[in-house]
């Protein structure tokens, strides 16, 4: 049988054909439904990226789920719902992700705004310059010039792992000194 003859078939006989894992089956069902199904989609993306991602993830979810559908009712409609659901879950991701990422930014530059407050460059430099001389150095390195511990490492003859070690190091013994400042301690 063709993808053509399927295709004229009732949508049962379709679903049937996909419960059996038949490829063909599968590819009348979604080429049945996909114009439908991208216009929902479509409808709760921002773009057309997204609504094509709904849409992709959507149809995984149909064959996924098909063994779910109770014959009752339009196919169509459980087809639709499926979609919508995972319009939904793309919406809720893309909340949490943002909601966290505006946490974390907010946690940043509350954090950093914290610490500098009543610091002066000037002051931040000479701290910088009292640090151990290897963490100062990989500190002005990485924070300063935008280098990567891998090019860290080789400029200075350690391994990339004593460069992230004595970032860390800097940080804290930078921030250390800043409370302290600040009357933190």
């Amino acid at each position: 049988m063709s993808i053509k003859d399927i295709l004229k078939l009732d949508d049962d006989s379709i679903i049937k054909g996909c419960l059996k894992n038949d490829r063909l089956y599968q590819e009348a069902l979604y080429r049945k439904f996909a114009d439908k199904m991208y216009r929902v989609a479509w409808t709760y993306a921002k773009d057309e990226d997204e609504a094509c991602d709904i849409l992709q993830e959507g149809f995984i979810n149909v064959f996924r789920k098909l063994d779910r559908y109770k014959f009752e009712g339009s196919f169509e409609g459980w087809v639709r719902r499926v979609i919508i659901n995972k319009a939904l879950e793309h919406y809720r991701a893309k909340k949490r992700k943002e909601e966290v990422i505006r946490e974390y930014n907010e946690h940043q530059t509350l954090s950093t705004d914290d610490l500098l407050s009543g610091i002066q460059a000037k002051e931040l430099v000479n701290m910088v310059n009292h640090l151990p001389e290897k963490a100062a150095m990989v500190l002005k390195l990485y924070a300063i010039e935008g280098y990567a511990h891998r090019e860290i490492a080789d400029m200075m003859g350690i391994s990339e792992g004593t460069s992230k070690s004595q970032l860390n190091r800097a940080r804290g013994l930078l921030r250390a000194k800043i409370n302290k400042i600040d009357g933190g301690e």
